[in-house]
């Protein structure tokens, strides 16, 4: 088989990225936008000159993905996109396939990471919590000159690409950020003269859009002046460059259990506000099922408090975060809630003081939710703990099911394991996982 040939191929199974897979004499071919029993035309690329080899990927593999020309015969399962932009864009990339053909790939993406890491327990079905959509989005802002002048685009990035693709409507978004491209553009050409590539992160609030700019650089005062008219043009909440608060018109609030968070510029959010709703009933019914009442919980990783402020309606809850910004938008939320239990605050970094197990041990209940790379210096400090009930929350599977394995080595039981959807159309799933200590941890 020659790299830079037009071959027609038969799909076997689908990748961890939602990819077809094909099995070749000369190794697997991943071919984006194919589904498995389906025959396709497709070109690969043209070998390094240099080597004469396959090019290289970011990871170092020979690179056999492939590009799609044509499917010769379609599987059953193949749907019509609901996106017109759908394969030039980069943010979905399962609009093809059934509900079924996506659901039991997403859970099996959870099932395969956990066999890796050699956990053997059960999976529950998908959770679908897309809900009416994402809340927040991203828009990148470029200024592009041809011949034919200058063109300020707003959009999203073409798949493994720095090609923009102009969005003027999303399909994956809440209504309440309808007029989010739009808004993007007009900030956009007001900021891309300085030639810069920009970032605009937008988030509906129950008080209007929130916008943080990103890759401006500082905004000097006549830029100010000039935001700040936009921003009341344009109506908005709050806006930011670099989480430097420019003009805040309203709070920008977000909805968490009965508490009303202003959250910090740019701060982290759930995706949706269906997936942060059925994260923390998921992490709330964990702990009121325990065997005994949770009296004292710790909320580790807590951000702008989505699981801390739902805890403290049953039990006095300790959150700890790296990022003080997000702990006073909590210590904020709390105060200003009547009827919660009582909530403390600590900024720690827990990459590298992760708390140990005399403190955990003062808790009847540890949940932890961290960034993409996981907790595992925290989950091997909660293993040697004697911390009842663990639940971990997670948005990666390889990270999820390494940290798992630390739990169940050290002497927890997985209960349940469930996965949660809440950003359609992507690779991207949730976890959540409810560890039982069973018996005591491992000498190591």
């Amino acid at each position: 088989m020659t790299l830079d040939a037009t071959l027609t191929l038969t799909i076997a199974r689908l990748g961890a990225r939602g990819d077809g897979i094909a099995d070749t004499p000369a190794g697997p071919v991943y071919v984006p936008y194919a589904l498995p029993g389906e025959t396709v035309r497709v070109s690969l690329p043209a070998p390094d000159p240099s080597t004469g080899r396959a090019a290289r990927s970011s990871m170092g593999r020979a690179d056999a993905r492939a590009a799609l020309i044509a499917v010769e015969h379609a599987a059953p399962d193949r749907r019509a996109p609901e996106c017109v932009l759908f394969t030039r864009c980069g943010g979905c990339v399962t609009q093809h396939m059934s509900e079924a053909t996506y659901g039991a790939w997403k859970r099996d993406s959870v099932v395969t990471a956990l066999a890796r890491a050699g956990i053997d327990t059960p999976v529950e079905p998908l959770v679908d919590a897309h809900g009416t959509g994402r809340r927040r989005v991203t828009f990148h802002g470029r200024r592009r000159q041809d011949a034919d002048g200058v063109d300020d685009a707003v959009g999203f990035m073409a798949a493994r690409s720095h090609d923009l693709v102009p969005v003027a409507h999303c399909p994956v978004l809440d209504p309440a950020l309808a007029r989010a491209p739009a808004v993007a553009l007009d900030l956009a050409r007001l900021l891309l003269p300085k030639g810069k590539p920009l970032d605009i992160q937008i988030t509906a609030t129950t008080s209007g859009l929130d916008i943080d700019v990103r890759g401006h650089g500082p905004a000097g005062e006549v830029e100010r002046r000039v935001l700040t008219g936009a921003a009341e043009r344009l109506d908005l909440a709050r806006l930011s460059i670099h989480g430097d608060l420019v003009v805040e018109r309203r709070p920008p609030g977000i909805a968490m259990g009965r508490g009303l968070v202003t959250p910090p510029a740019g701060g982290f959010l759930q995706a949706t506000a269906l997936g942060e709703e059925t994260l923390a009933r998921l992490v709330t019914e964990a702990c009121d099922s325990a065997p005994g009442r949770i009296k004292r919980a710790a909320d580790l990783f807590a951000g702008c408090g989505p699981f801390a402020l739902r805890l403290a309606e049953r039990a006095e809850v300790h959150a700890v975060e790296s990022a003080a910004a997000a702990l006073a938008a909590l210590d904020r939320a709390f105060r200003a809630t009547p009827g919660l239990r009582r909530i403390t605050t600590e900024a720690r970094d827990l990459f590298r003081r992760p708390l140990l197990p005399l403190e955990l041990n003062r808790y009847d209940a540890v949940v932890f939710d961290p960034p993409r790379a996981g907790a595992e210096a925290q989950a091997r400090e909660i293993a040697k703990s004697q911390v009842p009930l663990v639940v971990a929350v997670s948005c990666d599977a390889g990270t999820f099911a390494r940290d798992a394995k630390i739990l169940t080595d050290g002497g927890y039981a997985a209960a349940r394991i469930t996965p949660v959807d809440q950003f359609r159309h992507s690779p991207h799933v949730e976890m959540v996982g409810v560890f039982v200590r069973t018996g005591k941890a491992r000498r190591r």
